[in-house]
């Protein structure tokens, strides 16, 4: 009993499982790509790269504290309650980050409009809070959080890399696209800023995301 303990205490922070809490997300267990979470904001916020970026950190920092404070609390939650409970906690917090980007950051924060309140309500977020922090401990539940974060928050930058550049001509508000081509002719492709167009991008990411998803074609 005593060499158990003795090789639990010395297992290393960032552990095979650990490291793959960090990594899973990003490709082989994705949020929007293999979960199909998350996708309305995909599909709502991804027109400029600077909006998508935003809203990738205001949905990490979210993620991290809300996780970690479930699960510092998950001794302490009545079963019944626990819903309201982690609502209430993602609330708080998704206030503070409003308010954050109103202070720092107002006129992205106006472009995201209602879409940052409606972090509160997102799937993915309350999914990791409700299958991982629940029961797990709180370093484990901040890199659950990372992970899940960083891989909803490529896809939305992805996405927005295609639809500002092929929509606009811009890349972060930059105009990337010389004006010489359109002296030629080069127009911008206006269905690229269109939600419809979201949702196709989105869908061939999904699409290359599970043909190279190897458990994906193996369970299959």
């Amino acid at each position: 009993m005593s060499e158990t303990a003795e090789v639990k205490v010395k297992e290393p922070l960032f552990s095979k499982k650990n490291k793959k809490l960090l990594t899973d997300p990003l490709n082989d267990d994705n949020p929007i790509t293999i979960q199909v979470l998350g996708i309305c904001s995909a599909l709502a916020i991804t027109v400029q790269v600077k909006q998508a970026f935003v809203m990738a950190l205001s949905v990490l920092v979210v993620m991290i504290f809300s996780n970690l404070i479930v699960s510092l609390m998950r001794n302490l939650i009545p079963s019944r309650v626990r819903i309201i409970v982690q609502l209430v906690i993602v609330a708080a917090l998704v206030i503070l980050v409003d308010q954050v980007l109103k202070a720092f950051v107002y006129d992205v924060s106006k472009q995201l409009s209602v879409f940052v309140g409606l972090i509160i309500t997102n799937c993915i977020i309350m999914g990791r809070l409700e299958a991982f922090a629940l029961a797990n401990k709180p370093f484990p539940s901040i890199l659950d959080a990372i992970g899940n974060a960083a891989g909803y928050g490529w896809i939305l930058i992805v996405v927005a890399v295609f639809r500002e550049f092929f929509g606009s001509g811009k890349l972060w508000g930059i105009q990337v696209i010389p004006q010489s081509f359109y002296d030629f002719g080069y127009f911008n492709n206006g269905l690229m800023i269109l939600p419809p167009m979201a949702l196709i991008t989105v869908g061939i990411i999904i699409w290359v995301q599970r043909s190279r998803n190897t458990k994906l074609i193996e369970s299959n």
